[in-house]
């Protein structure tokens, strides 16, 4: 006589197990699509971070694109100049008798890293390091033109433990001494190189200029120089 109370029972029971699975899949799903969408927003912030950090390689010195000027400017100019407080505003080599300006460079449509206007100006990579900090800086400048020697004329002559000296826009003065001096071909220059530090314990300053001979029918030459020198 309770057969089908007891059928009923059975198919109550069956009903809610259903329902109960079928809400277990609905929640699973949802679950791994929230991770899958969190799972996405990482490897997206991460990617982005990844772009914006990392340092933006230069190719190699354009020397070739124009022909710098060879006027040079009164000694008012280079007192009065200004940069921002952690930029470095001169660079001084005593045994060349350089106190040129640094000049703020990036990369132009090549990808090749920017000179200075001047032959007498020094020009700093502007995603290279700032002075003091972690890194190296990286500072460029002209062997000569046509008509004058350029403000790195002299820098295959800088030796192992020779003074490099960098005063920020508020003053301070970092020294850097001479560790090594390396020569490339114009198309081999080691620009990861250029862009570290020769000490990896002490922050890095790195010159980069033309040497060599210029090649025939262009304005260029067909060596690079990198002095690497370390903070002390």
């Amino acid at each position: 006589m309770h057969k089908p109370r007891t059928n009923l029972l059975s198919n109550i029971l069956f009903g809610m197990a259903t329902v109960l699975l079928v809400i277990g899949l609905a929640i699973a799903i949802n679950s791994w699509r929230i991770n899958k969408i969190a799972d996405a927003h990482a490897a997206q912030l991460v990617s982005r971070a990844n772009h914006v950090y990392k340092p933006t390689m230069p190719i190699a010195v354009d020397a070739s694109s124009t022909v710098p000027s060879t006027v040079q400017s009164p000694p008012s100019i280079l007192t009065s100049y200004i940069v921002a407080p952690s930029l470095p505003r001169y660079l001084i080599i005593p045994k060349l008798g350089i106190n040129a300006r640094v000049l703020s460079v990036g990369v132009d449509a090549t990808g090749a890293l920017q000179t200075p206007d001047n032959v007498y100006d020094t020009a700093w990579y502007n995603k290279s390091a700032l002075p003091g900090q972690p890194g190296a800086m990286l500072v460029d400048g002209h062997i000569s033109s046509w008509t004058a020697h350029g403000v790195f004329y002299g820098l295959n002559s800088l030796l192992p433990g020779d003074i490099i000296k960098v005063q920020r826009g508020d003053g301070a003065v970092y020294t850097y001494r001479v560790v090594e001096t390396q020569v490339y071909g114009a198309n081999n220059v080691d620009m990861a190189a250029a862009m570290a530090p020769i000490d990896p314990t002490k922050p890095g300053l790195n010159l980069i200029s033309c040497t060599g001979q210029v090649i025939a029918g262009t304005n260029d030459f067909n060596q690079r120089i990198i002095v690497f020198a370390s903070q002390e």
